[in-house]
């Protein structure tokens, strides 16, 4: 008599799967929003032991972008664009 191995359980979907998306899509369009959404799916699903790489690129996204957007505000890029 032969003895398997079970198959492994599925995985588990995230269950923060919208609040995820959310704030991927508003790092992209409000950094800072898009950040704060971002971290709480983070938390929420890092509570329930599931690891949320898009709520992770999410933040990733919005601080770059945040940090870039503050550089380029205090260098003066921004000035030719709306004629000062």
């Amino acid at each position: 008599m032969a003895y398997y191995q079970a198959a492994p359980p599925p995985a588990a979907a995230d269950p923060n799967r919208t609040l995820t998306i959310v704030g991927f899509v508003l790092a992209f369009l409000c950094s800072l929003a898009g950040l704060i959404i971002s971290i709480i799916a983070y938390n929420k699903s890092k509570a329930v032991g599931y690891k949320n790489n898009l709520a992770l690129a999410g933040i990733i996204i919005a601080a770059v972008l945040m940090v870039l957007s503050f550089v380029l505000n205090a260098t003066g890029a921004f000035n030719g664009m709306y004629g000062r």
